[in-house]
């Protein structure tokens, strides 16, 4: 296992410097802005290396997931989009109907889907009928734009998918489910040296940046494992309410997020700098500290979920306490509401001063133009 380990390592490693060159050639790179505050144009070709990784690791062991090939099918179409979006910056819109097809095609072709959530109210087992596919939409998409949000800072997106698969790990591990498991391991393996260039170790010139095709692709995967390991009737690996304990953090983010933008009147979807990150870097933290206090925090509601599991903690006891958590995190995030306007007053005077600036730079040129034809 080591060996191959080894070689899942060094063969995302190589396709991390082979895409790379070729994002700079075709221009799939990502440029500084306003709200993008990194230097230079940096390949978003991260998530790309992931998937030519894990792609390779599933078709040549196709035993290690049910439905492998629909598995692998679904993050190709995921990774595709997502460059493309990359790229040429694609409607939202059209992103959610590619994702709500794929979720389709799950339930269809393989029967994942959320059938029931637990025992979360302490009346027995909640079993969700003729709306489980519904529910099982909105839970996909939840957790596909809820990986896709939380890439924010260097290192963030890749420390929360390894502290997300390392838990789904110990879980199954602890169920005796050693395939799975060595998939969730060649995951957070095959992440490594994604998070060692995006984080800068090997110099700010050779950084990467994961773009929307990892990000999605991480969502869908979290997910698709998530539902393999608490809704399989014959083998069940872990509760529904453990689940949303893994990825606690992404989800509460999202939900508060998305609430903040609706009551402001704007798209749910609609990027700003109103993000967990953006909030410790304001309280004076570095991004190295709020990394550091993120993937903590992270770790910490995994951890609660694995305890939890572990003990068989009644589902309603855990799921209370997950409410609990989401409304402190939602009250702590709107405590930072008053300083937020003020910055966001500040953007905009950012915004309209560089355009008065392009104004006066083109009156300029015109003038000079209409000069230079006088003379002549």
């Amino acid at each position: 296992m080591l060996v191959e380990l080894l070689f899942i390592f060094f063969f995302s490693f190589a396709s991390l410097f082979l895409l790379r060159k070729m994002a700079k050639i075709i221009g799939l790179v990502d440029k500084p802005n306003l709200r993008k505050q990194h230097t230079g144009a940096v390949p978003l070709v991260g998530g790309i290396a992931v998937f030519v990784t894990l792609a390779q690791y599933i078709y040549t062991r196709p035993e290690v997931l049910p439905h492998s090939e629909l598995f692998l099918s679904s993050i190709a179409v995921l990774t595709v989009i997502g460059a493309i979006d990359d790229k040429f910056d694609i409607s939202f819109k059209f992103r959610l109907v590619v994702q709500t097809l794929l979720t389709i095609a799950m339930i269809y072709f393989s029967g994942l889907q959320l059938n029931h959530i637990g025992d979360v109210f302490g009346m027995g087992s909640i079993e969700l009928g003729v709306l489980a596919p519904v529910i099982t939409i909105f839970a996909v998409l939840g957790a596909i734009n809820a990986f896709n949000m939380v890439d924010g800072i260097d290192g963030l997106l890749g420390g929360l998918s390894i502290v997300t698969f390392s838990s789904i790990a110990i879980i199954l591990n602890l169920q005796s489910n050693h395939q799975l498991t060595s998939l969730c391991i060649v995951i957070v393996v095959a992440m490594l040296p994604y998070v060692l260039m995006n984080l800068g170790v090997l110099g700010r010139k050779r950084q990467i940046f994961m773009g929307d095709a990892g990000s999605m692709m991480i969502g869908f995967t979290v997910i698709w494992l998530l539902l393999s390991a608490s809704q399989i009737n014959n083998e069940v690996l872990m509760r529904p309410v453990t689940a949303l304990w893994i990825i606690a953090l992404p989800l509460m983010d999202m939900a508060a997020i998305m609430y903040r933008r609706i009551k402001r009147g704007r798209s749910p979807f609609r990027p700003d700098r109103d993000h967990l990150h953006h909030i410790c870097q304001r309280a004076g933290l570095t991004k190295v500290q709020t990394l550091v206090v993120i993937c903590g925090l992270a770790s910490t509601f995994a951890g609660i979920g694995i305890v939890g599991e572990y003990y068989k903690v009644h589902e309603a006891f855990m799921f209370v306490g997950f409410l609990g958590c989401f409304v402190t995190y939602s009250i702590l995030l709107l405590r930072n509401w008053p300083k937020r306007v003020s910055e966001l007053l500040e953007e905009s005077n950012l915004v309209r001063l560089d355009m008065e600036k392009e104004e006066v730079v083109s009156e300029d040129a015109v003038e000079k133009q209409t000069i230079g034809k006088a003379k002549n």
